[in-house]
């Protein structure tokens, strides 16, 4: 009998163990099986990268804090990464799922991302992040949602409803980067597909039979919160909703002031939380729409997605002529205006129960300034290039922060230039050099004659300004130093300027790109180094037991699958942790 009560006690204390562990942060397990399917969302047949055997793939659905853990099996043809756009990994950039952080996953092979979204709120999207794979899909979204005990600013929603929208070839990506390479440019997309569908036939000229389009049935009188993403090549995209107002929310992790907008420029790569309440009358569905801004509306008509809007009590098909977008094709002063209207809310709470307005970025002194320039495609060694500040970024065989870790010299150079080369544009592989802690303010000056969207991994900076013309000193009195939106991903505006400032908190090695895919290919990107002097794991996780090696670090690589056991170990501490809960809610019962 003794030796039973020692079992039940140490029983009950593992319980107690394994209640809290799940209480404070659960792990949420994913499997991702990449692979190409055939579909023909524009009529066309075409391959596309499907996660377990569906185009887009699923929705990771997570709450601050907790662990994700992803097993991804490489079924496609070349090597593969997954990225998670707006995800901060914290600590941890080991996960951040670029060349420059990350050994690409070979083809047969299985390799699994862990990391924690800490102290993060909001609507964001993953994605594949090598050589234009997002053209061919592979993308889904990722929401995280408050933890119970941290208000929302707005009544719970009824529903939450994620919607990716995105300009598409029916070539697939490695006919895109055939072209790219060849020095040509992709042209106009074939559509618009909103959820990896194309356009509802709003039009039978435009719109051929049989195409598959998005529903989404909502009922009337409620109010849905619509998360919306902007998965496309390179197109800005105008979505609205055929007389409904669209309440903006949030927006990459941050709560806006709450306006209505009857439309609003989503640009590639950016995510918008919109509150939606079903108040029309229900004799028809309603059009939801996606369509390409600033273009020749003549040769662009095609590149617009339709899906529907459909009131469980709808008595008719949607009709008549699709809700125009704002009609600005050469002059982009409304939309930066609108731009310039999306606003943090500073009396809201954001992850941690501290107003988020705490943070009073306006009034920390600056330590480091970079202007980052783009121009139109330039010729570099006989090829065509994107750059940034004069320099078109290689991406080493070795990843950066592999480098570091294994103290090897020469893979790169942190060298990176304050202002733009003023000498011919050359290839390097130059990275800024960030100061731990510092307080960065990049200028991001499109010299080009195209829109063109910037992402900044490890960090949701503050977006502070935005004018035409070229940024100077005395831009700054232009700044808002209160309430500009702090996010992850920012447009900047053809022969324009775009600021933002960046806390330099989070360790590690962090990708600065371009998010139209064809710039970034072409090299439109760098890397920002964080290092902490101190070495602690305070300020950054060791290394993951499962890194994989490549480049100049190849021969450290097993040979075989190393992460082959992965999906079984996950398994099986899904089966332990159920066993274990089983036998803890039995304990009461037999002692």
């Amino acid at each position: 009998m003794a030796s039973l009560s020692f079992l039940a006690v140490f029983l009950v204390h593992i319980c107690l163990f394994a209640s809290f562990s799940s209480a404070e942060d659960p792990n949420i397990y994913h499997e991702f099986e990449v692979s190409y399917i055939t579909a023909s969302p524009l009529g066309v047949p075409q391959q596309v990268i499907a996660i377990n055997g569906n185009f887009p793939g699923p929705t990771i659905n997570v709450t601050t804090n907790n662990n994700v853990i992803v097993n991804v099996r490489n079924k496609l043809d070349e090597n593969l990464l997954i990225t998670w756009a707006g995800i901060q990994q914290r600590r941890s950039s080991w996960q951040d799922g670029v060349p420059g952080t990350n050994c690409p996953i070979p083809p047969k092979w299985n390799w699994t991302y862990n990391f924690q979204v800490k102290d993060q709120i909001g609507s964001f999207f993953y994605f594949p992040s090598l050589n234009l794979q997002r053209a061919s899909g592979g993308f889904g979204g990722f929401i995280i949602n408050n933890r119970a005990i941290i208000p929302i600013p707005f009544a719970t929603p009824d529903g939450d409803i994620t919607i990716l929208i995105g300009d598409w070839y029916t070539r697939n990506h490695t006919a895109l980067r055939k072209a790219l390479d060849a020095g040509k440019d992709l042209g106009i997309p074939d559509g618009v597909l909103i959820n990896g569908k194309g356009p509802y036939q709003y039009n039978s000229t435009l719109v051929p039979d049989g195409i598959d389009y998005a529903t989404f049935e909502v009922k009337p009188g409620k109010t849905y919160r619509l998360r919306v993403h902007n998965v496309g090549v390179s197109a800005t995209l105008n979505f609205r909703i055929q007389n409904h107002n669209l309440l903006l929310a949030e927006s990459e992790g941050s709560y806006t002031v709450q306006q209505n907008y009857t439309s609003l420029d989503i640009h590639v790569g950016q995510s918008f939380s919109f509150l939606v309440t079903m108040d029309q009358n229900a004799s028809s569905d309603y059009y939801v729409v996606a369509s390409a801004r600033f273009v020749n509306e003549t040769h662009w008509k095609k590149v617009t997605g339709v899906a529907i809007l459909h009131y469980t009590n709808s008595k008719g098909k949607a009709a008549g002529p699709l809700p125009e977008a704002p009609n600005d094709e050469f002059d982009k002063t409304y939309s930066m205006n609108q731009a310039r209207s999306i606003r943090w809310n500073v009396s809201a709470s954001g992850a941690r129960p501290n107003p988020q307005g705490s943070f009073r970025y306006g009034s920390i002194n600056v330590t480091d300034v970079y202007v980052l320039k783009n121009k139109p495609p330039v010729v570099i060694n006989g090829r065509r290039r994107t750059t940034l500040s004069g320099i078109s970024f290689v991406n080493p065989s070795t990843p950066i922060r592999l480098a570091d870790w294994k103290k090897l010299k020469g893979v790169y150079k942190l060298d990176f230039p304050t202002r733009p080369l003023t000498g011919a544009p050359r290839l390097e592989t130059s990275v800024i050099n960030g100061t731990f802690r510092g307080f960065i303010e990049i200028i991001l000056q499109n010299n080009d004659t195209k829109m063109q969207s910037y992402h900044v991994d490890g960090y949701a900076f503050f977006v502070v300004g935005m004018d035409y013309g070229d940024w100077t000193e005395n831009s700054r009195g232009t700044y808002n130093k209160w309430d500009g939106i702090a996010r992850s991903t920012v447009q900047v505006y053809p022969g324009a300027w775009t600021a933002i400032l960046i806390s330099l908190d989070n360790v590690g090695v962090w990708n600065i790109r371009a998010e139209n895919l064809d710039s970034w290919y072409l090299g439109q990107e760098t890397y920002i180094r964080v290092v902490n002097p101190e070495a602690t794991n305070k300020t950054e996780l060791p290394a993951p037991d499962n890194a994989l090696f490549c480049g100049a670090l190849s021969k450290l690589q097993k040979p075989e699958d190393i992460s082959s056991a992965t999906s079984i170990i996950i398994n099986e501490s899904k089966l332990f942790f159920t066993l274990l809960m089983i036998i803890c809610t039995l304990i009461p019962i037999f002692y």
